[in-house]
């Protein structure tokens, strides 16, 4: 097993927010950097409302630009209130939805609202899942947390310097994971990072020698039991 470098960031963004795919992506290619976009079909404001939200095709586009495009349930629904079967119907219904557009089936899930289970992190390891993504506030350890469990830091517009030290906890063998939603975010105006501070956060990563990657590249540094 690699060691775990220091200064490694990963970046996720939730939700399929149409700024995603205008804004996200393009600056994320002009620093090299890599990231993982996690899929739904949110029922509000509806998935159908192509100026709030990204089409599948769009989606696709993003994996073949080199972008993890992984799984957050159909209808962004919290493990806590649907049974099994119903997990199972609504992960597979996206990954049916990328292979049909000619992106890889997912190896990395993010829990809607960051609510998880026991029972969820089971039905998603035999599905074959090898990350699952949640909250907490915290630097994620491959060596000895849950791959089900990874932690991560929320962006928003008013926790600046908590993200900004946050970049200092990728060390000893810890990754910095960040969640972020739209940027702009105008579906979910309550989750929104400006698009300002997060050319900021860019700049400073890059600036400061971090290597930025999708929630797969960290595969490579699990115990070889969990890969």
């Amino acid at each position: 097993m690699p060691l775990v470098p220091d200064k490694l960031v990963v970046l996720t963004f939730d939700d399929a927010v149409r700024s995603h795919y205008t804004t996200v992506a393009p600056l994320l290619e002009r620093y090299g950097f890599g990231a993982t976009f996690f899929v739904t079909e949110f029922p509000q404001p509806p998935f159908s409302d192509s100026t709030l939200y990204m089409t599948w095709p769009q989606m696709a586009e993003l994996s073949r630009r080199g972008f993890e495009v992984a799984n957050h349930t159909w209808r962004h629904s919290h493990v806590d209130r649907i049974d099994h079967a119903r997990l199972v119907e609504e992960v597979r219904y996206i990954e049916a939805k990328l292979t049909s557009l000619g992106a890889p089936r997912p190896i990395s899930f993010a829990y809607p609202a960051y609510v998880t289970t026991p029972e969820a992190a089971r039905t998603l390891r035999e599905l074959g899942y090898v990350f699952a993504r949640t909250g907490g506030n915290r630097a994620y350890d491959p060596a000895r947390d849950d791959p089900m469990l990874v932690p991560s830091w929320t962006t928003g517009e008013k926790n600046r310097e908590e993200i900004l030290r946050a970049f200092g906890e990728a060390r000893g063998g810890r990754i910095v994971v960040l969640t972020i939603h739209g940027v702009p975010d105008t579906a979910h105006p309550w989750v929104n990072t400006p698009v300002p501070l997060f050319e900021e956060y860019l700049r400073f990563l890059h600036d400061h020698g971090y290597k930025v990657v999708a929630l797969r590249d960290v595969a490579r540094y699990l115990p070889t039991s969990l890969r």
